[in-house]
């Protein structure tokens, strides 16, 4: 696993391009900046890993554009220590976002392949979440509930009631609503049953898969 100049020059081209996008967060850059999103993706796509486009994973899944990783991140206005719950493990790449942002992660991912890839290839480059969980992201994760924020990595068909409920008064959700195309939307939690909602214009992700079993 190799992280060479190269790739550091390209990832710092792709910081630019971001820039100009609109991410202004100065962490959020940084992060982009720091992970070798090469290693996160198949052998095959290695030459592009540093387009601003999302690529196939395995399971029939994909690693988001980096776009949409750094969109996401800089709406969940992580600060150090904060508990995240992230729906949609994937390959990694938004959860190691999340740790250099020094976020205490939880990570729910239901396609099995992906889990078990993943949960062992984080801790080789140094990504320690506080927990890889293969389960169903519509339920959340109760018992660690509340967390400051929550951040879904797939297309969402309805927001699940569970997620509102495990955040904190004050924490966000950021999660992609919609069946085909999705609007990126926030929830700011305001109160026991008072959310505040702001919408993000159209995004396209892979459908939030439900436990059938």
């Amino acid at each position: 696993m190799k992280d060479t100049f190269k790739h550091q020059g390209l990832r710092q081209q792709l910081v630019a391009t971001l820039k100009d996008k609109g991410i202004a967060n100065p962490k959020v850059l940084k992060a982009v900046g720091t992970i070798p999103r090469h290693l996160f993706m198949d052998s095959g796509f290695l030459d592009h890993a540093y387009q601003d486009k999302a690529f196939p994973i395995a399971a029939d899944q994909t690693i988001s554009q980096p776009y949409t990783v750094a969109f996401q991140s800089e709406l969940l206005e992580v600060q150090p220590g904060h508990k995240v719950l992230e729906i949609g493990t994937g390959s990694g790449y938004q959860t190691a976002m999340l740790c250099l942002l020094g976020a205490k992660v939880y990570s729910i991912e239901r396609q099995h392949e992906l889990y078990k890839k993943t949960k062992a290839f984080l801790p080789k480059l140094g990504y320690r979440a506080k927990q890889l969980i293969f389960g169903d992201g519509y339920i959340g994760l109760e018992s660690e509930a509340p967390f400051d924020s929550i951040i879904v990595t797939a297309g969402a068909p309805f927001v699940p009631k569970p997620l509102l409920r495990q955040l904190k008064i004050g924490g966000r959700l950021v999660i992609p609503v919609g069946e085909e195309v999705q609007t990126m939307t926030l929830f700011i939690r305001k109160g026991p049953k008072e959310f505040e909602q702001h919408d993000y214009g159209e995004f396209r992700f892979v459908p939030l898969l439900e436990d059938k079993n």
